[in-house]
């Protein structure tokens, strides 16, 4: 991103981003030549100015058109069309410029030559028929099924010409077809009305129709890449930018094909796309990738966009270490500035909560706040790397991923893998060890916890993506069934990995990888050798146990995503969001917001062995983790550039841990020793009620999905009215009641509370309203009163 916006500063600071547009120099066209080929082509332009300040700005839906011939045609939505051969140009002005595109009009009256998979498959795939909630389900939609996203074309031309005894299609009267008919809203249709009556998609649906639906020659060019013009641009808040999509077909041939493409937007907060491939932006500063699809191919757009307002003087914040350059780098070109640097209460909550899942106790937070070391930070890190805490909440969390389950593994066998989880974070064991361990796990689950792994997932398919996903943050689960629709992973892909596990079984309490079994394309049933994503499906499957060279592949140095893919995830952990989000959906039309850190940090991790702790000591001695979650003028409305701490949601174990840790209460598991914390809870399917409403997930599959963070009302009624809880603030030896005992002094009592609730002394205001509420009422209450009021505050239920 560095390199790819090199220019952006410079402009920022050439022409004052809070000015309004520049006057335009000139006009820019893209392209500035078109050749019409056939005679039904047409193909739309971009209208860019360029500024007296260097910028180009799009003027596409402002220009106007003039053509200097009545050989094409120009519709409403600024597509041309030609209508008789020939050379010609267009005038086009915008913003008191003009510009010259050249049109070449070949073939326009030959007889059009259909082919199912060029011509008539984009259609379903515009208009949304193939998609997942439509025809392209599972088992189809109202008795007529066709494949997701147009993936086998020989299967949805046989779908619509031959099933339903041929009802859908009627090739002597076309526009009597049901397939028409529907689409146009003639007769009732649950997707309701998909096409305009006479428009240019419903005339060739109706053209191929009358043409005998053909299938098309076998050997006809296909579509071999895809180009998004522009690729990429610095665009102004609350602006729009008219995207143009490409199709290179295998002959050379170049298509504009922007009206049956899909788009997609990574960050609809930032951007949104229109289905004619209209971004505007908002009014947050940011990056963001918009992702064009067609025929299985993808390109990305990406848009960098500036806070517009005049760019003010920031104070200058000090370096901790080199990723406080990339992210300073990044905010310069935003016109954003950082927020200061977090006090030490702020750092001491943040970091503790972060990784032990628990908060400091008071007495903690009094001795860090006094303390004047200078390196009382970096050495508190040491101390919670240390504690058994930081092993438990990262048991919980890769358990969650690995699947440990007790209704699949038994009591036994389900806690002997979570602690072998356990016991290699709390030993600090480097991360692709810990890897290599589990995805060549074999043998007796006594002797080798880690193949419970195995136990849980049983089917082959679900390891290979299980493991894809957690180890390398790629979703393949998709491509078993059709093409990823967003990726360049196919069913060959999904197969080769499949092809891995496809000797491992459970049996009984043994797990092993045996025999030679041929996995074979779930489409084709043409066999596919083991071979790892991203290589080619050649050469045989490896000898002996597949798993082996699958692990020496997925934890090289050079492997594009396991490295990048522990660092995002860690990173993720410890700001509330990854560079690439949701984590464990890497994918090229999905890109990391900052891809440079996230390379050097790989990188560190590479060289340090895979020093999970290092990477962690690193992050957490950086300026922008240590930034504060006060927002100044300039960040507020930044939500994915780490300006600022980001308020995060502590997982449901989290949070009944901190609520059992303040009121001096800790919460009783059935079936589990007394003082268990609800982090070293290794059973998901523990019951209880306020880890279910508060997100826990059940462990029924490897994406981070399934933990939900989302606020509801029920939560917040549970922690204004629950009775446990009140029943913990009011117990008799609970924190509350010893405090009033032991404390008889109203001063140092409310200095006890803040400290316990919030790592922090109160503010002179706080304290006197809370010292004049301590001397209305009966003491005790009172201080429950002001209990409950900080453990339903949002300082008390974030971590910021």
């Amino acid at each position: 991103m560095l390199a790819r916006f090199a220019f952006a500063s410079a402009v920022l600071v050439a022409i004052g981003v809070a000015r309004a547009d520049s006057p335009v120099t000139s006009l820019e066209l893209t392209p500035n030549t078109i050749i019409l080929n056939g005679p039904t082509a047409t193909s739309s332009v971009l209208v860019s100015g360029r500024t007296a300040d260097g910028r180009m700005i799009d003027l596409t839906l402002e220009a106007t058109f003039r053509p200097k011939a009545s050989t094409l045609e120009i519709s409403s939505s600024k597509r041309i069309r030609g209508l008789a051969d020939g050379k010609t140009e267009i005038e086009i002005t915008a913003r008191g410029q003009t510009a010259l595109l050249v049109v070449e009009i070949i073939g326009s009256h030959a007889a059009r030559v259909f082919h199912f998979e060029n011509d008539i498959e984009p259609l379903l795939a515009r208009h949304g028929c193939n998609s997942s909630g439509c025809h392209g389900k599972a088992e189809g939609q109202g008795g007529f099924k066709l494949s997701v996203f147009g993936f086998d074309s020989t299967a949805d031309y046989a779908a619509l010409v031959k099933e339903g005894r041929g009802r859908r299609i009627f090739p002597s009267a076309a526009g009597e077809s049901l397939l028409l008919r529907k689409a146009a809203g003639q007769v009732a249709h649950g997707g309701g009305t998909r096409l305009k009556l006479g428009n240019d998609d419903y005339t060739t649906l109706q053209d191929w129709i009358k043409a005998g639906v053909p299938i098309g020659n076998p050997n006809a060019p296909h579509v071999q890449s895809l180009r998004l013009e522009p690729s990429e641009r610095i665009l102004k808040m609350s602006a729009t930018q008219q995207l143009r999509v490409v199709a290179k077909f295998t002959d050379g041939r170049e298509v504009d094909v922007t009206p049956h493409a899909r788009f997609q937007a990574n960050a609809e907060g930032l951007a949104t796309v229109s289905a004619d491939g209209l971004v505007a932006t908002s009014d947050s500063p940011g990056e963001v990738a918009i992702m064009a699809a067609y025929l299985g191919e993808t390109a990305v757009f990406r848009a960098l966009i500036p806070r517009q307002d005049a760019a003010t003087s920031a104070t200058k914040l000090p370096r901790f270490n080199p990723i406080d350059d990339y992210i300073d780098a990044k905010l310069s070109k935003l016109n954003v500035h950082a927020s200061r640097v977090a006090d030490d209460t702020e750092f001491l909550r943040r970091v503790t909560l972060d990784l032990t899942g628990a908060l400091p106790t008071a007495e903690e937070a009094h001795s860090f706040l006094k303390s004047a070391a200078p390196d009382k930070r970096a050495k508190w890190v040491d101390e919670l790397l240390s504690r058994p805490a930081y092993a438990d909440l990262m048991a919980q969390k890769w358990g969650d991923l690995l699947r440990v389950d007790r209704q699949a593994l038994g009591h036994q066998r389900a806690y002997a893998f979570y602690k072998w989880i356990r016991d290699s974070f709390e030993k600090n064991r480097p991360f692709d060890q810990f890897a290599k361990s589990l995805i060549t796990a074999e043998g007796p689950l006594s002797e080798t916890p880690e193949a419970g792994f195995y136990k849980s997932v049983t089917k082959p398919g679900e390891m290979a993506a299980s493991l894809s996903q957690v180890f390398l943050g790629v979703r393949i689960a998709c491509a078993e069934c059709h093409h990823h629709p967003f990726d360049r992973w196919t069913q060959t892909d999904y197969a080769g990995m499949v092809a891995f596990f496809a000797p491992v079984s459970a049996r009984g309490e043994f797990v092993v990888s045996q025999g030679n079994p041929v996995t074979n394309h779930p489409r084709t049933n043409v066999p596919v050798p083991a071979h790892p994503l991203g290589t080619e499906a050649s050469g045989e499957t490896p000898k002996g146990d597949r798993r082996l060279a699958l692990a020496e592949w997925m934890t090289d140095s050079n492997n594009p995503f396991f490295a990048r893919n522990v660092v995002n995830r860690i990173w993720a952990q410890l700001f509330g969001r990854g560079f690439v989000e949701p984590v464990d959906d890497v994918r090229a039309t999905n890109p990391p917001s900052h891809p440079e850190l996230l390379e050097f940090l790989a990188k560190k991790l590479v060289e340090s062995k895979y020093d999970v702790k290092a990477l962690i000591r690193f992050i957490t001695a950086s300026r922008s983790y240590q930034t504060s979650s006060k927002p100044n003028a300039t960040n507020e409305r930044d939500t994915q550039n780490f300006s600022r701490a980001y308020f995060k949601r502590p997982d449901a174990e989290v949070l009944l841990d901190m609520l059992g840790q303040v009121t001096g209460v800790p919460e009783k598991f059935a079936g589990m020793p007394a003082g268990t914390k609800a982090v070293q809870l290794w059973d998901s399917k523990a019951r209880h009620d306020f880890l279910k409403l508060f997100g826990r997930p059940a462990r029924l599959t490897a994406c981070e999905c399934e933990r939900n963070h989302e606020p509801s009302a029920s939560q917040i009624l549970n922690l204004l009215n629950s009775p446990q809880i009140q029943a913990k603030l009011g117990h008799p030896d609970g924190t509350v009641s010893t405090l009033v005992r032991m404390v008889p002094s109203d001063d140092p009592l409310v200095d006890k509370l803040y400290l316990t609730f919030y790592s922090r002394f109160p503010s002179p205001d706080e304290r006197k309203v809370a010292v004049e509420h301590l001397k209305k009422t009966d003491r005790k209450a009172a201080a429950e009163d002001l209990a409950w009021a900080m453990l339903n505050s949002l300082e008390f239920l974030f971590n910021h």
